[in-house]
């Protein structure tokens, strides 16, 4: 495995998203021994930056990876995130970066995590209600005080990712980018590089349809939130279904799977990028890790390149409400 540097924080090349395993997914919180292992092969593997948040589950992810991580922490970059959890009484999905509220959810977040520190904290969603100055103060305070490493934010724009860099340094902006996500490209990717940001893509698989498995909404149960989303359902999902089978083309020239192809496209991007692939299975960690060996020609990052864009949003109307562009 490969390492960078998002910013000045050292990170393996690919890294794992634990969210899948607890919430949103079909199976997800089915099989806390098999993700556990997932999370201990990883470390294996040289994986070293694990991804979770206080709202997934709500909270059960942390104490998964709590769990999973006892008598290891020392090896992992751990990334938690605030802000979708009010804890003044309004409770999830609700969003408040206040300083008070971050006060709370990173003692929280401490404690299920069974750590001292946390080394990337993440704002989860811009909070309008908060300015973001406040924000980045408050986790600046956390840093003077040990309990934080580095200040990241999560689907945030150039404005925003500018005047919370001025209070605080920003370590990393995680933001959707894949091959059929790249709406990141004009704004948000120059900042970043104008001001040394690492970037960190989640949903690098395109929520798992670019792994070319999905051929069917019939393989979710009632708990997927992909049977709602834009691209998964009716017409969209027979034209993305297209798209797939591109990478899957590409992937048979290579010698790879597609998601490992997908991957290796989103490596290839540039040197600050380490995307967070998600899943629960030992077998898809050790597919998705090998993809830091696999280089594509010019010929075929061109070819990925231009695959045509997905059909349908990426988020639904209430999700893309919480989104800054």
């Amino acid at each position: 495995m490969r390492y960078i540097k998002l910013r000045d924080l050292e990170v393996s090349r690919i890294g794992l998203g634990a969210m899948g395993m607890s919430h949103g997914y079909t199976g997800s919180g089915t099989d806390d021994a098999e993700s556990i292992r997932t999370v201990q092969r990883a470390l294996e593997l040289g994986v070293t930056l694990i991804d979770t948040a206080e709202i997934y589950g709500p909270y059960t992810n942390e104490e998964l990876l709590g769990r999973a991580l006892k008598g290891r922490r020392d090896q992992v970059v751990l990334a938690t995130k605030f802000g979708l959890v009010s804890h003044g009484g309004e409770g999830a999905w609700n969003l408040d970066s206040s300083p008070a509220n971050i006060r709370a959810a990173v003692e929280g977040s401490l404690k299920r995590l069974g750590t001292d520190h946390i080394d990337l904290y993440y704002q989860h969603r811009v909070d309008p209600n908060t300015p973001i100055e406040e924000t980045a103060g408050a986790v600046a305070e956390l840093i003077a005080e040990g309990k934080v490493c580095a200040l990241g934010l999560s689907e945030a724009g150039p404005d925003t990712i500018r005047r919370a860099h001025t209070v605080q340094p920003v370590t990393a902006v995680q933001s959707e980018y894949s091959l059929w996500t790249r709406g990141i490209e004009k704004q948000i990717l120059p900042v970043l590089r104008e001001l040394n940001i690492g970037l960190v893509p989640f949903s690098p698989l395109g929520r798992g349809f670019l792994t070319g498995t999905v051929r069917s909404t019939d393989q979710f149960d009632a708990s997927d939130f992909r049977r709602g989303n834009p691209r998964f359902t009716g017409e969209n999902f027979q034209r993305n279904l297209a798209i797939a089978d591109e990478v899957q083309a590409v992937a048979a020239a290579v010698g790879a799977t597609p998601a490992q192809v997908a991957l290796a496209w989103l490596l290839a991007q540039g040197d600050d990028i380490a995307p967070i692939p998600g899943t629960k299975r030992v077998s898809r960690v050790e597919e998705n890790t090998a993809a830091d060996a696999i280089t594509l020609t010019d010929e075929q990052l061109d070819k990925l390149s231009s695959l045509p864009s997905a059909a349908g949003d990426t988020h639904t109307e209430a999700q893309a409400q919480m989104l800054e562009r």
